[in-house]
């Protein structure tokens, strides 16, 4: 039988989504005093895969993705999408609708995991209305997309990201004598 034991701490990523590039840079300012100093962030990057986000925040919509040096516990990392959730709404244009979606996951050694308010067959529930979706497998020397992948996450941009987080995510867990 095996024995239970604590998950070697994650590096947490957000990807954000906004028609007002503008919205990264404030944000990401908010998100550094949440979790701590990015160290790694895209260009804004073109959101056109689908328009479900369009009605709400708009048309030309750019995506930009931040992770960060600080390494989180997975024992409460619910609360992460907790919190940009609260962004969001603090953000929030003066009829209620968002000016900005902030994905929140995480990157280990072997995956990518987004989290989602939404149940499907594909996510499982964690805590207080907050689910995990498996996103990336990492095999074969980089991230893989999965049959349910998003088709923006299946992009050679989107993957050169989260490798490069995956990267500096071995080295630090190395320096800290953590496995993975």
């Amino acid at each position: 039988m095996g024995e239970a034991q604590e998950h070697t701490p994650a590096k947490l990523i957000t990807g954000l989504i906004s028609a007002d590039t503008a919205r990264f840079d404030s944000v990401k300012k908010i998100l550094e005093k949440k979790f701590g100093e990015v160290d790694s962030e895209t260009d804004a990057l073109d959101f056109s895969c689908t328009a479900y986000y369009e009605k709400e925040l708009g048309k030309n919509l750019k995506r930009k993705f931040f992770s960060f040096k600080k390494l989180i516990p997975l024992c409460k990392s619910y609360e992460i999408k907790l919190c940009t959730n609260k962004i969001e709404r603090k953000c929030s244009a003066s009829d209620k609708k968002r000016t900005i979606n902030i994905d929140p996951g995480y990157v280990t050694l072997a995956k990518l995991v987004l989290f989602s308010t939404k149940d499907h067959t594909r996510r499982i529930y964690i805590a207080r209305g907050i689910y995990a979706k498996l996103e990336l497998a990492f095999t074969g020397g980089t991230f893989q997309p999965l049959e349910w992948t998003y088709p923006d996450y299946r992009t050679a941009e989107y993957i050169a990201f989260f490798n490069s987080a995956r990267e500096a995510y071995k080295r630090e867990i190395m320096t800290c004598g953590l496995s993975g």
